[in-house]
């Protein structure tokens, strides 16, 4: 992605429409997270589109190592996913699915018309789509004893983590959270004047 510690997705379900020689075009940006939440939105645009003649569609999943497909549904070859996919790359988004339905006007548009056709459409989804940038996270656990939980959560709230989980036991505190990469090569420096931390790095972003 552009910047090495986020990355950029839309927020909310967007639609664009081109209309060219009695064809019509109708795009459809849509975020989500993985293929078979992808391939289940192309599944209702079947569904709610059944006098289509194309349901042609770009995907792409990840935040560093990327998952990327198109279709062309049967329309020439690299005439509709390729370029419908162009966009995706043109506005460096992730996390998204961009299908684009057609219906058929009678008139043949050629290999040239079609790539327009699916280009444009897809990005006049896009152009009203709301695209937002994210953190990349990563993953840690800090186990500590009870009488240091105010001095290590007032260290986390100051860096704004996000806590999933904390677990008790007779040992102490465990807490699970996540923060912003950029943020994570401070935390070891946070917690170095508190004794018996146990700092632990469990994933990150993918």
């Amino acid at each position: 992605m552009s910047l090495a510690t986020k990355y950029r997705t839309v927020k909310n379900i967007t639609e664009g429409q081109y209309r060219e020689k009695g064809s019509k075009f109708l795009a459809f940006v849509i975020p989500c997270d993985n293929s078979a939440d992808a391939k289940n939105h192309v599944d209702q645009l079947w569904k709610k589109h059944p006098g289509a003649v194309h349901v042609c569609y770009a995907w792409r999943f990840g935040k560093k190592k990327m998952e990327e497909r198109f279709s062309d549904d049967g329309e020439p070859s690299n005439t509709a996913g390729k370029p419908i996919f162009g966009q995706i790359l043109a506005f460096d988004l992730t996390n998204v699915l961009i299908a684009v339905v057609r219906y058929y006007g009678g008139t043949n548009l050629g290999v040239g018309g079609l790539i327009q056709a699916y280009k444009t459409a897809a990005k006049e989804a896009l152009d009203q789509a709301l695209i937002i940038e994210q953190a990349l996270v990563d993953f840690y656990k800090i186990q500590f004893a009870f009488d240091q939980t105010g001095d290590v959560m007032n260290l986390l709230q100051r860096r704004h983590v996000n806590i999933s989980a904390q677990d008790y036991s007779e040992h102490g505190t465990i807490v699970h959270f996540s923060i912003a990469q950029n943020q994570a090569s401070f935390l070891a420096g946070d917690f170095e004047h508190l004794p018996n931390i146990i700092f632990e790095k469990t994933g990150s972003d993918t």
